[in-house]
């Protein structure tokens, strides 16, 4: 049999765990009650064979895991089960007793304990029987998950969708990537075998792992556009053959845009992006296309277009502080762009650059409008970065005392300081 190293390199680099937990699902032959799941030759994909009744049996021993889950209703067949692996005469009074409970619909949590020691002397590895609901409604649901959860032991976790209800399979699927999340396992695989698909006698084992993919990518968008974190793509970029000094580029730019660093962020997703002109292989490449629309802004003409774009995707995100100061940012590159002075560093020429602009703005020399937008993102962002309170202003008749009138209501109410914003900019802008 094929073996698994004990120690594997990880999605995020790391060792895994020497603890590897098998978790297979029993359920009811539809050929016989009394002998159960046929025997099959089933084919794995490296090409061995094993020939079995209990497809995850057969399973555990392939993958070499030191402990099996086994989940079951009330109907599946437990007493086969045990018939199928236990010797004639060893724990005689167990055996009968659970054969008589599952016939009477009754078997128990007790009972699979009492057959536990039996149950992994005969499989030559740890086993946990675990009675689970039919999860007829979402309470029963969520106490399968629950079960499972409490049942695997800390490490890695494999799972077998082969029997059972079919919606069963479906909460396994659940299950494996619940415990990723509340409990940090790594899912090593999961696994399928096809007895639709046998052929000439022989039932080819499939790995699922490309729907683990799938969920993990869209979880990693999801991700990204809560916290605009570059780096969460990067191991999966790299899981689907894009080369590491390429995919670290973004680890890069997140950290040099939450610096609010744009120049250097913008210049690590430029060397990231020639990757996404051709085709990427695996699951990244379905996600592909919105990949690239997250990281396009990096591409925009100019400096002050760059601060805008990213001023509104924190916009769109919530990010509420980030979105005023990428704002305010942007408008003073703008003002800069415009005097030709240079905006690499905060120079004695942009500070100038600024107060000859609102010397302007206050004259009158400038269009409403554009003053507007202008002291409304700076009051916005000042109250935001600094958590102070804004001050409404007595008389509210100029320009300035108008925008800070808006200001002051805009921070009390989300979806008026979204519209602020985003009005600010585009007057700016034009």
């Amino acid at each position: 049999m094929p073996t698994h190293p004990p120690a594997r390199t990880g999605r995020a680099g790391k060792s895994r765990s020497l603890h590897h937990t098998l978790v297979t699902i029993l359920g009811r032959s539809r050929e016989s009650a009394d002998t159960g799941y046929r025997r099959t030759v089933y084919r794995f994909p490296d090409g061995t064979e094993d020939v079995t009744a209990f497809f995850g049996l057969a399973l555990a021993r392939h993958l070499e895991s030191e402990a099996v889950v086994i989940l079951g209703t009330r109907g599946s067949q437990w007493g086969v089960l045990v018939e199928h692996l236990a010797a004639e005469g060893r724990d005689e009074a167990a055996r009968l007793e659970l054969i008589d409970a599952e016939a009477a619909g009754e078997v128990d949590q007790r009972l699979l304990d009492r057959v536990e020691p039996l149950l992994a002397q005969a499989v030559g590895r740890r086993v946990i029987p675990r009675l689970i609901p039919f999860g007829l409604d979402a309470g029963e649901q969520y106490d399968v998950l629950g079960a499972v959860a409490d049942a695997v032991p800390n490490g890695d976790v494999s799972f077998d969708l082969t029997h059972g209800f079919r919606h069963l399979g479906m909460i396994g699927l659940l299950s494996a990537f619940m415990l990723e999340g509340i409990r940090n396992l790594t899912v090593r695989g999961l696994w399928y075998g096809a007895l639709d698909m046998t052929r000439d006698g022989v039932t080819p084992v499939l790995r699922l792992d490309g729907l683990d993919r799938v969920r993990r990518w869209v979880g990693a968008l999801d991700r990204f556009d809560a916290t605009g974190d570059y780096g969460v793509f990067a191991p999966l970029l790299i899981e689907d053959g894009v080369p590491e000094d390429k995919a670290s580029c973004l680890k890069d730019a997140a950290f040099y845009e939450r610096t609010l660093d744009v120049r250097n962020a913008a210049r690590r997703i430029r060397t990231f992006l020639p990757v996404l002109d051709g085709t990427l292989t695996g699951a990244a490449g379905l996600f592909q296309r919105r990949l690239a629309e997250r990281l396009r802004w990096a591409d925009a003409p100019g400096f002050a277009e760059q601060q805008r774009k990213l001023a509104h995707q924190y916009l769109n995100r919530g990010d509420f502080v980030r979105a005023a100061m990428f704002g305010q940012e942007a408008c003073v590159t703008r003002v800069c762009e415009e005097r030709g002075v240079p905006t690499v560093e905060y120079s004695t020429g942009r500070q100038e650059a600024v107060k000859t602009f609102e010397s302007e703005l206050q004259e009158g020399r400038r269009a409403e409008e554009r003053a507007l937008a202008w002291w409304t993102l700076k009051n916005v962002r000042n109250a935001l970065a600094h958590g102070t309170r804004l001050q409404a202003p007595r008389r509210g008749q100029s320009l300035r005392d108008r925008a800070m009138a808006s200001a002051v209501t805009a921070v009390k109410d989300p979806d008026r300081l979204r519209r602020e914003l985003e009005t600010a900019l585009n007057r700016f802008f034009g």
